[in-house]
């Protein structure tokens, strides 16, 4: 794909990942506003507080959605098709920690739907071989630094009556964990192997990303909420080091001839 299509399609990915992330969030306060109001951190949310009625908060959702709709038609038919199928994912995760310790599960199936719409918009279907993995990898990671996340609020959680992998792990959340950063980057490799990614995918993803999800694991206090902040705050660095990772391998097959 030349240059210039695929900055186009990263900036209307991107912008389609910010107005849905941001569905996802009215449509988690609408279904939460009576256990957000019994969490300290979560009950000077907008609905929660008053500050916005649910009839307003559902006229906004639906202009974000349709927002969401006006960048999906951009995309070719087989992609419109698939991204339909994140919606019940996106619409049942809140009521997810109702009835299961795993709803970050569901919350990562959710989240990275777009990594299999992304190779669906560029290609016009899907290699899974490919995006599988890579779809695993982001599940993998979201388990990570949303159970980190969700122990900012574990002791409110339990009176509330909210489930979560925070509450399942308890003590043993660092060593679990470890196990799925672990996977989270033997998948990505596994993903950039099917793919034919060169030396410097590999080196910046076990190098540099493994190097980060080992700092957030050994700095995270989980019984500390500012620290579990930062910590889920710092996972930007390792989407963009894995960003960077592909970068690093698009430059340097473009600047290294194939036969080196």
């Amino acid at each position: 794909m030349p240059f210039g299509e695929m900055a186009a399609m990263t900036a209307l990915f991107g912008t389609g990942a910010i107005i849905m992330r941001g569905a996802g969030c009215t449509i988690n306060d609408m279904w939460d506003v009576d256990f957000d109001k019994k969490v300290e951190r979560t009950k000077t949310r907008p609905i929660a507080s008053g500050i916005i009625s649910r009839q307003k908060a559902m006229v906004f959702l639906g202009a974000q959605l349709a927002g969401g709709l006006a960048v999906l038609l951009q995309m070719n038919p087989y992609t419109i098709l698939f991204c339909f199928g994140s919606m019940p994912l996106v619409i049942v995760y809140p009521f997810m920690k109702r009835i299961t310790y795993w709803p970050q599960l569901v919350l990562g199936l959710a989240f990275n739907w777009g990594a299999l719409a992304g190779w669906s918009a560029v290609a016009g279907g899907i290699d899974w071989a490919v995006a599988l993995p890579l779809y695993a990898a982001g599940v993998s990671w979201t388990l990570v630094y949303d159970t980190v996340y969700g122990h900012q609020d574990k002791r409110d959680d339990v009176i509330a009556g909210v489930k979560s992998t925070s509450l399942l792990f308890g003590d043993k959340t660092k060593a679990v964990l470890s196990g799925f950063s672990a996977s989270t980057i033997g998948l990505l490799c596994l993903s950039g192997y099917m793919n034919s990614q060169g030396l410097p995918f590999y080196l910046t993803v076990v190098g540099a990303g493994s190097a980060h999800l080992v700092w957030q694991l050994k700095s995270v206090d989980i019984n500390s909420p500012s620290t579990c902040w930062k910590i889920f705050k710092s996972n930007t660095w390792f989407g963009a080091i894995i960003f960077g990772a592909i970068m690093a391998d698009l430059a340097y097959n473009h600047l290294v001839p194939a036969d080196e």
